[in-house]
């Protein structure tokens, strides 16, 4: 039943860009986007509620996807908050043309420009948030610095892909992500260490104290 509906929601979404690009988005009715993508119009309005909804539907997807994969618990939080961008990166990349159409339909109409702005923060103050759960006691300027960073980066690989028409793999992303996590002092752990009676730690001064204490604790447990 997910599937199907995931399907639909799908199938309506690339008929209203089609339709957008074809013949503008003010020139565009919710009756013409119902008929095209076969579905009533009523059943529009329960599962968009209006044009500009339609076109960010996939945010609303991937949003509430985010949020369920965060919640798993993570050992690494900064590496989940990375795993997250991937595959929001990883979604649009699926069909690069879909994506192409829907940013410049975005990038044509002001009110979804705006709206954009809006999609962008909220994936920002959802790592944000992650951040600040899984490592109690983290600075919110660390948190809220990382979460702005990893968004920052992976719109900046993500419009490589939209701007063009080459293919972006999803390893650029990776690679940027990865040079982030070291320049804030959070890059992965590059050896694990033998068990011992004694353990030595050396950090980068950059790195957050919360993130200090919980490679300590995960080292004495």
């Amino acid at each position: 039943m997910q599937e199907s509906a995931e399907l639909r929601t799908g199938g309506v979404v690339a008929a209203a860009l089609e339709l957008f690009s074809a013949q503008g988005f003010d020139q565009t009715s919710v009756e013409q986007i119902a008929k095209a993508a076969g579905v009533s119009r009523s059943t529009f309005f329960r599962q968009f509620g209006g044009k500009e909804d339609v076109v960010f539907a996939d945010h609303e997807v991937l949003l509430e996807q985010l949020r369920e994969f965060l919640d798993e618990g993570h050992d690494d939080p900064w590496g989940a908050v990375c795993a997250a961008s991937e595959s929001v990166f990883t979604h649009f990349a699926n069909d690069p043309e879909l994506a192409r159409r829907r940013y410049q339909i975005v990038r044509e109409v002001p009110v979804l420009r705006e709206r954009e702005i809006i999609t962008v923060f909220r994936y920002e103050r959802l790592f944000d948030e992650y951040l600040r759960s899984a490592l109690p006691g983290v600075d919110p300027l660390d948190a809220v610095g990382f979460a702005a960073l990893v968004t920052a980066v992976h719109n900046h690989v993500l419009r490589q892909l939209l701007r063009g028409r080459r293919k972006v793999p999803l390893s650029t992303l990776q690679s940027a992500l990865a040079d982030a996590r070291r320049r804030y002092g959070v890059g992965e752990d590059t050896a694990a260490g033998a068990p011992d009676d004694m353990v030595v730690a050396v950090f980068p001064r950059s790195m957050p104290v919360a993130e200090v204490t919980r490679r300590l604790r995960s080292e004495l447990d």
